[in-house]
């Protein structure tokens, strides 16, 4: 958007403020009439992940508040980059909404060359929720604790070895901040996905993992896995005995999983105010919150300041952690 309209001269004796109050009300108007058809959610991966689940509990609600059709449009492929840029080129009216995942914040990171600026060209909605990832262990590794863990590490430099679901996903970048927070060397080790990652771990193939916690928990509970810390900043409501990496002495520490909801940029803001607010009521209510409490995720429902915020301090925090591990895309 260019500020040409700020200099435009006054149009038949109009003042710039009657034709700012002009536009504000019609700003207002816009938001009061949204939605007058179908909103479509497009999700980057295919049906059945977490990111789909959430979108089709949020559009499930969002259809009777609304009193119109919301469509959950599944767009997979180019490690989410295809159904973000979809969004990125869609008329900017709200009725085609990104439902965000953390590769938002992270591939500017893995990638010059990409077809869309993840911060010029979208406008921030919501945080839907935050996904805290465990800091898991093999049980033949004698650490007990973080503070253990780092240690051990230590005294085995570049002898130990961790899982992640590929290289430049989420779980890989935990564990490259821990190592540098920490100041350990640990030996990547990239598998086709979380599933074969925690096969991995329980199997004694690799010493440690960062993974979520509703894939952990089976594996936990039958003793193939011993859970160390969480990821976020503060304790899961899942496992509230467990302990933040923050706490555990790696201070500032955070790598969690999150989903969230971006609009084309240009959205009208009284739009934009209007999808958040109703996406929040839905997501702070008391019967959502338990639904995703029960997934391990806790959740936020932010204003779109809040999670403008959120996004560009994750966009700086991985560009960085990327830069000096030297992470590449697979």
């Amino acid at each position: 958007m260019t500020d040409d309209y700020r200099y435009a001269a006054p149009v038949r004796g109009v003042s710039r403020v009657a034709v700012c109050a002009g536009l504000a009300l019609a700003a207002a108007q816009a938001g009061a009439e949204y939605p007058e058809r179908a909103v479509r959610l497009v999700v980057c991966y295919a049906p059945g992940g977490s990111n789909d689940i959430v979108a089709r509990a949020l559009a499930q609600r969002l259809t009777p508040a609304w009193g119109q059709t919301v469509i959950v449009d599944n767009r997979p492929g180019g490690n989410t980059i295809i159904g973000t840029d979809l969004v990125a080129k869609a008329p900017a009216d709200g009725y085609t909404l990104l439902i965000t995942p953390p590769s938002f914040t992270i591939n500017p990171g893995l990638s010059a060359k990409l077809p869309y600026d993840a911060l010029r060209d979208f406008a921030p909605v919501t945080l839907i929720n935050i996904n805290p990832q465990l800091l898991l262990v093999n049980p033949r590794v004698p650490a007990r604790s973080v503070k253990d863990l780092v240690a051990l590490a230590r005294s085995m430099s570049g002898r130990m070895n961790y899982s992640s679901s590929g290289s430049g996903g989420a779980n890989h970048l935990a564990g490259e901040l821990f190592k540098a927070m920490a100041g350990v060397q640990i030996v990547h080790i990239p598998y086709k996905g979380n599933a074969p990652s925690l096969t991995a771990l329980a199997a004694g193939e690799v010493d440690m993992a960062f993974n979520s916690i509703p894939s952990a928990l089976p594996l936990m509970r039958t003793a193939k896995v011993r859970a160390l810390a969480v990821t976020g900043m503060q304790r899961s409501g899942a496992l509230p005995d467990l302990p933040t990496l923050d706490e555990s002495g790696l201070r500032g520490y955070e790598a969690v999983a999150w989903t969230g909801v971006n609009a084309p940029a240009g959205t009208p803001v009284a739009v934009v105010e209007k999808i958040a607010s109703s996406m929040a009521a839905i997501i702070q209510s008391a019967e959502f919150r338990e639904r995703l409490k029960a997934d391990g995720s806790d959740p936020v429902g932010s204003t779109p300041e809040q999670y403008g915020r959120f996004v560009r301090a994750e966009i700086r925090k991985w560009r960085k952690v990327i830069a000096s591990a030297h992470v590449t895309a697979e």
